[in-house]
């Protein structure tokens, strides 16, 4: 069973789209008049953020307007809607997993202030800042083998190599800062199999997606080698630096 409260820029926040029907409501539209009915009671509790999806009827009409909610909009939704069984269990569930990731986010924060963690991200900057004139290198090569999008390797690298060694549910506005020293290491190790299979790929003179392809399977190998590991579970890894 999926969690329904998410991570939201490292604030634990949950959708009214994933809330409407488990509260007893057939349309989200419903939900959200609870809300706006009481809208000064909500502001009071902080901003709510604003999220669009597409109309399940009309894929190609407006999207629906939806909210995302912090706990303490929650459990004055929960106050306010209709009180059924269904919706009290839905209340200690989700209860449950805002102070899950409350903990989550607590772990991050303790994790900032540790010197040995501090370090580690510093070094890894470093690294990532002689990656790029590799990786530079590469969109030049892979341009004058004719590439007409060759500057998209800096995402499309970064992409793969975070496919490839975490699994997560969600994105994150700088996936290194909630990572653990453990993964940053792993980072930096796979940032060197990564120049290492670019600067074999130019100096062989393969072309260029063939070097993509390279770079992917030994990072595909090293993930073999040292497991997939879960990003933003720091209260379940505890002390695994």
């Amino acid at each position: 069973m999926n969690d329904l409260v998410k991570m939201n820029n490292e604030h634990p926040v949950i959708s009214t789209f994933d809330l409407f029907e488990k509260m007893g409501y057939k349309e989200h539209r419903m939900l959200k008049k609870v809300i706006s009915d009481n809208q000064e009671g909500f502001d009071e509790l902080g901003k709510m953020q604003l999220q669009l999806q597409k109309s399940n009827s009309n894929k190609a009409g407006r999207p629906v307007e939806g909210f995302m909610l912090n706990e303490d909009h929650f459990i004055l939704l929960v106050l306010l809607a209709k009180n059924t069984p269904e919706s009290i269990k839905l209340k200690i569930r989700v209860s449950k997993e805002f102070k899950r990731l409350k903990g989550v986010v607590a772990a991050l924060v303790a994790q900032r202030k540790d010197p040995s963690w501090q370090n580690v991200r510093i070094d890894g900057k470093q690294v990532y800042s002689q990656k790029t004139d590799v990786i530079q290198n590469f969109v030049d090569y892979a341009t004058a083998q004719g590439s007409k999008s060759a500057g998209r390797y800096y995402v499309n690298l970064a992409k793969m190599e975070n496919n490839a060694l975490f699994f997560f549910e969600q994105k994150y506005s700088n996936l290194r800062e909630v990572m653990t020293i453990k993964q940053l290491m792993q980072v930096s190790t796979a940032y060197d199999v990564i120049e290492k299979a670019l600067k074999e790929g130019m100096e062989l003179g393969l072309f260029y997606k063939e070097i993509f392809k390279l770079a992917k399977e030994r990072i595909i190998a090293f993930a073999d080698i040292i497991g997939v590991s879960p990003i933003l579970q720091l209260t379940q890894q505890g002390n695994d630096k």
